[in-house]
């Protein structure tokens, strides 16, 4: 399922995987025009979600705010214990190297490999939590 908005100067894609893994794609530039939008966006998709990748690839440009709206989203996930990943572009890159030079905000280079991870940690977890 593909859940599309638009709006300038970005645009936000979601696709669902089975069982509950929403892989949202942005395109555009994230700044303090429209990363609460960013915000809300990818939060109300981790109600639903056992697992969230957030494809950055294609953002040009990242603000300050757009890391802001990943503390956020971070934050959501967390409490919701949902797995989550990022992939970030060069831009966000840039931005995480500077806003976050520990790199606790976990990424992935491409979509398939932030997956194959999820799925990892999520089959990991189970292997832990199964009572015998």
């Amino acid at each position: 399922m593909i859940d599309r908005t638009e709006r300038s100067p970005a645009t936000f894609d979601t696709r669902w995987l089975p069982p509950a893994t929403a892989v949202i794609t942005i395109h555009g530039d994230i700044d303090a025009a429209n990363a609460s939008g960013f915000t809300e966006y990818a939060m109300c998709h981790t109600a639903q979600a056992n697992g969230l990748v957030l494809d950055l690839s294609g953002v040009a440009f990242f603000g300050t705010a757009g890391f802001s709206a990943l503390k956020a989203v971070e934050t959501r996930c967390s409490v919701g214990k949902v797995d989550w990943m990022l992939v970030p572009s060069d831009a966000v890159t840039r931005l995480l190297h500077i806003c976050d030079p520990d790199g606790k905000l976990r990424h992935s280079s491409t979509v398939a490999a932030a997956l194959t991870a999820l799925r990892n940690e999520s089959q990991l977890l189970q292997l832990v939590t199964k009572p015998r």
